[in-house]
């Protein structure tokens, strides 16, 4: 059997006090980074920008890449970009309904754990981040109450 795998892109947005933006989604009380999966043909850079732009309206250039996280239960590759925005305008949109800046030490308690970890290693390591992301997801966690 052919493996399957999916690789995902999400954009870390800082405004100039290093607030990081975050996205509230629609269909679960979670926020999380701006991002999602990649799509045939595409590249894990035009991901995200993709991404970032269908979720928040905003138009973004890559700054560097930050992280490659390897999720081993879910056969999941995730690459973490700094963005910085050249044009656009915060939107809301059918995937979320609330989009905000948030000091890191004020990030809801409702965060992705696996995306505050990315978060926290931008900001504490200058090198790229390789690392494996274990334990259940965020979707997972609120159903069993737990985020």
């Amino acid at each position: 059997m052919k493996p399957q795998f999916v690789i995902a892109s999400f954009g870390l947005i800082f405004d100039e006090q290093n607030k990081i933006l975050l996205c509230h989604r629609l269909d679960y009380d979670l926020w999380n980074l701006p991002g999602g999966t990649m799509e045939v043909g595409e590249s894990p850079w035009g991901c995200v920008i993709r991404e970032v732009k269908e979720e928040t309206g905003l138009d973004v250039e890559i700054i560097r890449l930050a992280g490659i996280y390897n999720k081993p239960e879910k056969s999941e590759l995730v690459f973490s970009f700094i963005c910085k925005i050249i044009g656009g305008q915060l939107t809301l949109n059918e995937e979320a309904d609330k989009i905000e800046y948030f000091a890191i030490k004020d990030i809801p308690h409702n965060t992705s754990p696996k995306q505050v970890d990315r978060i926290h290693d931008v900001l504490e390591k200058k090198e790229i981040v390789y690392k494996n992301q274990t334990g259940k997801s965020s979707i997972e966690l609120i159903k069993e109450g737990k985020l």
